[in-house]
């Protein structure tokens, strides 16, 4: 059992991240500081960094968040589905749902470009490390297809996980570059590249 001093740490943890995405929705993720992020979490900056070494953490922490529950969806619901284009897509269109759930278009125009940068340093390394979770659980699905014996017995589930992955970020960037994202539109781009992928993967 959680006890009362647990639950104090965690409900201002949360507090902070939450003020910190508002922040971050409302004027950017450049332009919000740690100290205005204590102001709106009704604490001291030392607090925030007491929790969070510095607000690039807080932003990984909403992504890793929104990831998780795309996961926790997908795997919930993966044994009723009977085809591995259609659990590539349920896991996309989850990771979608959750990545503007909680964090705003214009936020993700401000963020793409930093995130999938080419730096070795920064944002695009940290970024990394949390995105190459997500590859593991598209190369987790995939296993699970190759194990049914829907999918070829050779195929590298890692390594098409990681062209999966690259497309995803493509297609990403190009929704959330909309000023009216066409979550219609993208789904079925997405469909029709996933189904055509794994036209040569599939076990015959």
């Amino acid at each position: 059992m959680i006890g009362l001093r647990e639950q104090q740490k965690a409900a201002r943890r949360e507090a902070i991240s939450e003020a910190a995405v508002a922040l971050f929705a409302r004027q950017g993720y450049q332009g919000t500081t740690i100290e205005q992020i204590a102001k709106a979490a009704g604490v001291s900056a030392p607090t925030v960094f007491a929790y969070f070494k510095s607000k690039q953490e807080i932003l990984l922490e909403t992504l890793r968040e929104a990831d998780a529950r795309a996961v926790i969806a997908t795997r919930q619901c993966i044994a009723q589905i009977d085809d591995p284009a259609q659990a590539l897509l349920q896991l996309e269109r989850q990771v979608v749902e959750h990545a503007f759930g909680m964090l705003p278009a214009a936020l993700w125009r401000e963020l793409l470009p930093q995130i999938i940068g080419q730096s070795g340093s920064g944002l695009p390394a940290a970024y990394r490390k949390v995105n190459a979770l997500l590859v593991k659980e598209i190369a987790w699905v995939l296993s699970e297809f190759k194990q049914r014996g829907m999918l070829r017995e050779d195929l590298d589930v890692d390594y098409v996980a990681f062209l999966v992955n690259d497309y995803g970020h493509l297609q990403f960037l190009r929704l959330a570059s909309q000023e009216e994202p066409n979550f219609e539109d993208h789904a079925s781009q997405v469909k029709q590249m996933f189904e055509l992928l794994l036209v040569g993967m599939r076990s015959t």
